[in-house]
């Protein structure tokens, strides 16, 4: 355990487990941004500080209080027992302040990220009547590990993405399940119609896909056939709107999510190659950045996308 210096509690300056008299607002302000972001770097851009005026603050708040506050890590900060407790006790009244002093004033916009096709397909025509009602966005793409980043350094509100993120420090919901099939253009399906094996008949259909690791077709393989899928992909795209777009056009074969290509299915320009009794699902998941919902907005966009979702 080299990498982590212990925090030693000492007594409160207060004889006691309070605050001092007069406690700075904007000391307890930034105390709580550091203890929902894990990080005085990362607490600092939504503070709209540098990170040593962030330590500096910290650093007076403990002295004012006689306590430690927070074990420095090899990546960040752990709160004490106490600043648990402070956090407890100052959360709710501060956001209550920040939601007061914005309440006169137009709401900031919300910064929201995800994966690019489902923002494309799903969410921004789901939060359309917000934008209508004069919700602001600023939106961004990309994916999972480094929007979590982005989060933790206080870039994004909220975050949909395939994978839950670690730790306690970022809160999520699941929001919706997405289906994953086995599809092509008409022509292609011709040939592969009736056979024994579909993954079989498949060998002579060319392969499209995303990533050359082929993980998508890999998992619904071996979930779905019950075996390894050994194959070379005849077109790699890091984009699943352009695998969609060849195997619209008859490049091929690929698994891809029903969201992104329900439209080519209900019109018949895609075919559905196998239907499964369990097809293949991958959960979204809708993060929060803690405190961001001092902002009203980031509280309408959250609920309208959960409600939203059950309908994607």
């Amino acid at each position: 355990m080299k990498h982590r210096t212990p925090a030693r509690e000492e007594p409160s300056a207060t004889g006691g487990r309070g605050l001092p008299p007069h406690a700075d607002l904007n000391l307890l302000r930034t105390f709580l941004a550091v203890y929902r972001a894990g990080s005085f770097t990362a607490a600092a851009p939504g503070l709209a500080l540098s990170q040593p005026t962030v330590t500096a603050q910290i650093r007076t708040l403990e002295q004012q209080t006689g306590r430690v506050l927070f074990t420095r890590l090899p990546r960040g900060v752990e709160p004490t027992p106490y600043a648990r407790e402070l956090a407890g006790r100052v959360a709710a009244p501060l956001d209550a302040l920040a939601v007061l002093g914005d309440s006169d004033a137009t709401a900031a916009p919300v910064h929201l990220a995800g994966p690019s096709e489902l923002l494309c397909v799903r969410v921004l025509p789901s939060l359309a009547p917000l934008v209508a009602d004069g919700v602001r966005l600023r939106v961004a793409q990309g994916l999972p590990e480094p929007l979590m980043e982005e989060m933790r350094a206080g870039r994004h509100d909220l975050v949909i993405t395939t994978r839950r993120p670690r730790g306690r420090a970022l809160a999520s919901v699941p929001l919706a399940d997405e289906e994953y099939v086995l599809v092509a253009a008409p022509p292609w399906a011709d040939r592969v119609a009736g056979a024994e094996e579909v993954g079989a008949a498949l060998r002579e259909v060319p392969m499209v896909t995303y990533a050359e690791d082929l993980p998508i077709l890999r998992r619904y393989w071996r979930t779905v056939f019950g075996r390894q899928l050994v194959a070379d992909a005849a077109v790699t795209v890091p984009n699943l709107y352009a695998a969609l777009a060849a195997v619209n056009s008859g490049a091929g074969y690929s698994v891809l999510p029903r969201s992104l290509c329900r439209e080519q299915l209900d019109s018949g320009r895609l075919v559905l190659l196998h239907s499964p009794a369990e097809p293949p699902l991958n959960t979204l998941f809708l993060v929060q950045r803690p405190g961001a919902d001092a902002n009203p907005d980031v509280r309408r966009v959250r609920d309208h996308l959960r409600r939203a979702a059950g309908d994607w």
